[in-house]
């Protein structure tokens, strides 16, 4: 696997195998990676002949009172497990490279609309600072396709809205969500819960599953998020929202019952945990 850390030697290494007809795939990621980040890579493989995997904790998307600064930088494991799943190039960028006039001097991507409910309701700027980093990230890797986690299921919208609005020539696919055993989503943040939350954890999966069964059953979906946000809040966790909205984000009318998707975000002690399910679908 080559490694980067420049700008220049990445993409002289894209046009190389470019140049050689080869389709090259692009995995985003913060590092500290797990068994989900490594699906990504298996997935882009599988749309891919090469794939670059890129690890930088990005500034520009946490706010004043977020987990930037203990947010675990892993950078050796994260290189060795890449290379164990097949990953092609690790970028590795310093903050300097990716903003080389400073994240706060930095020109911003904002992506109107549905970057202002749900996540972007609680974390004011988070979705500029993805939009921002995920915008440079696609001009200095150029990829043909690039994957995203469907965990996080705002953020992959805003990716689908950016590229078509912007034009870029990339394929964006969604990956299913990874899971432990007991239905848990994985996420670098879980090892941030003590072993008493981790076991109230998966009550946010269980949740979901709850508020298809009673969508499907014809209960109203007003009553199926109030429902499932005092379940929540009786188990423990500090709840941000739990809302049924249209695939594309927009809101529902209430006889809906087709294309719908639940998302809930929620706080058990320190640690913010968000997951979500398709109404349709049957599977766990």
């Amino acid at each position: 696997m080559h490694t980067f850390t420049t700008v220049e030697a990445l993409r002289e290494q894209v046009r190389a195998w470019k140049h050689a007809g080869l389709r090259v795939g692009f995995v985003p990621t913060m590092g500290n990676l797990h068994d989900g980040h490594y699906s990504l890579v298996g997935l882009a493989h599988a749309h891919a002949d090469k794939v670059v995997a890129s690890v930088f904790v990005n500034p520009t998307q946490f706010g004043p009172n977020e987990d930037f600064a203990r947010y675990p930088r892993t950078l050796d494991a994260d290189a060795q497990g890449l290379a164990a799943h097949g990953c092609d190039g690790l970028f590795a960028p310093t903050v300097a490279q990716m903003y080389p006039c400073g994240a706060e001097q930095a020109v911003q991507v904002r992506v109107p609309g549905i970057t202002t409910i749900l996540d972007g309701a609680h974390r004011p700027g988070h979705f500029d600072g993805v939009a921002t980093v995920v915008a440079r990230l696609f001009n200095m890797v150029q990829p043909d396709v690039a994957v995203f986690g469907r965990k996080d299921y705002q953020q992959l919208r805003v990716i689908d809205y950016l590229v078509r609005e912007l034009a870029f020539p990339i394929a964006i696919i969604g990956a299913p969500i990874a899971r432990a055993a007991d239905g848990l989503a994985l996420s670098s943040r879980n090892q941030y819960l003590s072993s008493a939350e981790r076991a109230v954890a998966p009550e946010i999966h269980r949740a979901l599953l709850s508020m298809r069964a009673a969508v499907q059953a014809g209960q109203s979906l007003k009553a199926v998020e109030a429902e499932t946000a005092a379940r929540l809040t009786a188990a423990g966790f500090a709840v941000d929202y739990a809302a049924i909205h249209r695939a594309d984000l927009s809101q529902p009318a209430d006889d809906e019952r087709s294309g719908l998707i639940a998302l809930i975000a929620a706080r058990l002690g320190s640690t913010r945990l968000i997951d979500n399910l398709a109404l349709g679908e049957t599977a766990a």
